[in-house]
């Protein structure tokens, strides 16, 4: 629906983010000090060669057998309707990634003599899953913050309000514009469900675009907006715990309020430019995407 102005916005938050790293971020890193042994970067050898060979050998293996088993109207990876969305390959499209990296690496491994028996197997995993140590601990308690606060149902408490708020305001709609941006992103850091939260706002916020003249369409490029500025820096984002991990690969004082330090200049930076982009966008009256007009005509009865 809002296809044109998100393919601008790439081009435009490409090159913001960019700027950002380069003139805040990267300078603040200092003197880069290796917390682990670096590894030297070394050719392949025919035997690694064979083995990445093989392991692509078995990815192809299972594409055949996978599409074996999806193109017959008939096949056994579709659904019980003959359908491929509700067919168990999409529904266990989780388990069907993890065998085929589990096929490609225990393939490689074999090939070049790395694994020689199925405890060799479980010890390579083993050693590949050390690294993620403290990633587990982090998602063990970010999980139980997660559900109490979707338990005590504030996420929620804090969209309606702060929506209904927002509508007895009354102001015109570039104002609206960022205060509807500002909101979504404030709500985004208690409420990590995107499509949870344009459940909770759509219903107040389309009829209120739609009553100033504006279509469903612009309100959901607002909401998008407020979105994704604030993920960078929201403790309930999915990805956070990992974030928080992979940094304390190189800085093992890393923890929250770094991350949040870090990409808050992107957070800051995005917010201003989208709505700058997003404004210009509106007083020129562009189409949002195709068949998606920003003005909407409300057509009385007879």
């Amino acid at each position: 629906a809002n296809y044109f102005f998100m393919v601008a916005s790439v081009i435009l938050i490409a090159f913001t983010g960019t700027w950002i790293t380069e003139r805040f971020i990267a300078p603040r890193f200092g003197k880069y000090e290796a917390g682990e042994k670096e590894q030297n970067l070394e050719k392949l050898s025919k035997t690694e060669k064979k083995g990445l060979r093989n392991a692509a050998i078995a990815l192809l293996v299972i594409f055949a057998i996978t599409l074996t088993g999806i193109i017959p109207s008939q096949g056994i990876f579709r659904g019980a309707d003959s359908g491929i969305l509700s067919s168990p390959l999409i529904k266990g499209v989780v388990s069907m990634l993890f065998i085929t990296a589990a096929l490609m690496g225990i393939v490689y491994g074999y090939t070049i003599k790395k694994y020689r028996s199925d405890a060799d197997v479980m010890k390579g995993m083993g050693e590949a899953m050390k690294s993620l140590g403290i990633y587990y601990v982090l998602v063990f308690f970010a999980a139980q913050f997660v559900a109490y606060f979707k338990w005590s149902n504030l996420g929620i408490i804090f969209a309606i309000k702060g929506a209904n708020l927002l509508m007895a305001t009354g102001l015109g709609l570039i104002p609206l514009m960022i205060l509807f941006v500002l909101l979504s992103g404030l709500i985004n850091m208690a409420m990590g469900s995107a499509s949870a939260k344009w459940a909770i706002m759509a219903p107040v916020f389309i009829p209120m675009f739609m009553l100033l003249g504006y279509s469903p369409e612009l309100s959901q490029v607002v909401y998008r907006i407020g979105d994704s500025v604030t993920n960078v820096i929201s403790p309930m984002m999915s990805f956070f715990a990992l974030i928080i991990a992979f940094i304390q690969k190189y800085d093992k004082n890393a923890g929250i309020g770094t991350v949040i330090a870090t990409m808050l200049p992107y957070s800051i930076g995005f917010f201003v430019v989208w709505m700058a982009l997003l404004i210009v966008w509106v007083s020129i009256g562009l189409p949002l995407g195709p068949d998606a007009g920003i003005y909407y005509e409300i057509v009385p009865q007879q």
